[in-house]
């Protein structure tokens, strides 16, 4: 997308607004399918708290992807988007047990990562395949908040409890048919990974009628020009020619799965926000925006970095700005950061915003969430209105006080 395009659809649908485009969506999924091309068969399951608009998820289902859920909500979004029951996978962590049995009766694959779950769940439904969430005590990502497969981690069962597994599956005769890792986000040591799949064909060993092994994601996208990302062709390259051994190996056709949600929408999408203020101080510039962290949480949550642009007055002198919100606390996007000078009025553009920005967004302060819109074959599509005071009031119960 160019940054007109932007500017004219902050004018046409207001700001703050979320933009996504389409058209790269779509490359960076053909992106990782070309790069495991050489794999016989390889399953995209959309991580759907990327970004979980039912307009993006009706775009990833025609271009042939699954799903990743984590919650029953998200399985009934997808199914409501028209994927099929058996193209989404369902990992929760946590959750009830009631809820593991109401994705399971909607027929979804269910993926477990706890001892006590498999047990009970093998017990009762033993008839239902289940795939095994396996904690390789392998650490990756780039925060610590965003990596997963370390030994402290609560996601996955302990590599090291494969023989309470086994007892498990052998006393309840369950069917496990899929074995899954995820070792966290912003993977940037491409040889740690190998590593970390090494542990799961293993693990894979123990099993005789597997269906597809889950390698998770976690891919680095860039945030900066020049920034270092995940080489998905050296991955793919070095990944499939193991895979392909190892299903030699296990004697069994096998699918390679991974899924992927910030490499699919990161890049696809732009926050783009109004200046209401230009504010000097004795030391500091800042530029004050119609929105904050309710809108986009990441950079006060964990730090991560979105290149910002003013697509207002992009040949205008570079300052440095410190970029703010109007929350009512500390709300900072951005601090001494070199852009285009900026004047009351001028629209920011926030790079990066595709994944993980609307679907944590808030009200706090009672603010209202807002607009999507999707950039689909040169035209500017409305998928999400923005909020209203009704909105914030409709689930509200007011009672008499006296």
């Amino acid at each position: 997308m160019q940054p007109k395009d932007l500017l004219s659809l902050s004018e046409q649908f207001g700001s703050p607004l979320y933009v996504y485009d389409a058209q790269k969506i779509e490359s960076q999924y053909t992106r990782l399918t070309s790069a495991f091309s050489k794999v016989n068969s390889l399953r995209i399951n959309y991580a759907v708290k990327a970004l979980s608009n039912i307009s993006i998820l009706r775009l990833f289902k025609n271009i042939g992807a699954g799903l990743d859920t984590v919650s029953i909500q998200e399985v009934q979004l997808g199914l409501h988007a028209g994927f099929e029951a058996e193209k989404i996978i369902y990992t929760p962590n946590g959750v009830s047990f009631e809820e593991i049995e109401e994705a399971a009766q909607l027929g979804v694959q269910i993926n477990i990562d706890n001892l006590s779950v498999l047990e009970h769940f093998g017990t009762k439904h033993p008839k239902v395949p289940v795939c095994i969430r396996i904690n390789p005590h392998v650490m990756a990502g780039g925060n610590s908040n965003i990596s997963v497969g370390h030994i402290d981690s609560k996601f996955g069962i302990s590599i090291h409890q494969m023989p309470h597994i086994l007892r498990i599956v052998e006393n309840t005769g369950m069917h496990i048919n899929g074995i899954h890792m995820h070792t966290g986000s912003d993977i940037l040591d491409i040889e740690v990974f190998l590593y970390a799949a090494e542990i799961l064909f293993d693990a894979a060993k123990n099993f005789r009628e597997l269906d597809f092994l889950d390698f998770g994601s976690g891919f680095k996208v860039p945030y900066k020009k020049g920034d270092i990302q995940t080489d998905i062709e050296e991955l793919g390259k070095k990944l499939s020619k193991r895979f392909n051994a190892f299903e030699k190996e296990y004697g069994r056709a096998l699918t390679l799965a991974f899924e992927p949600g910030k490499f699919l929408v990161s890049e696809a999408g732009f926050f783009l926000a109004k200046v209401n203020v230009v504010k000097q101080t004795t030391s500091t510039v800042f530029a004050g925006i119609d929105s904050g962290f309710n809108h986009l949480i990441r950079p006060m949550l964990y730090g991560s970095q979105h290149h910002i642009e003013n697509i207002s007055n992009l040949k205008g002198k570079e300052r440095f700005y410190t970029v703010v919100g109007y929350i009512c606390e500390t709300d900072t996007f951005a601090n001494n950061r070199r852009i285009h000078e900026i004047n009351e009025g001028d629209i920011l553009c926030f790079h990066n915003a595709g994944a993980y920005c609307f679907s944590m967004s808030s009200n706090y302060n009672s603010r209202f969430k807002p607009a999507e819109v999707l950039w689909y074959k040169g035209k500017g599509i409305l998928i999400r209105e923005r909020e209203t005071l009704e909105d914030l009031l409709k689930n509200q119960v007011a009672i008499d006080i006296e």
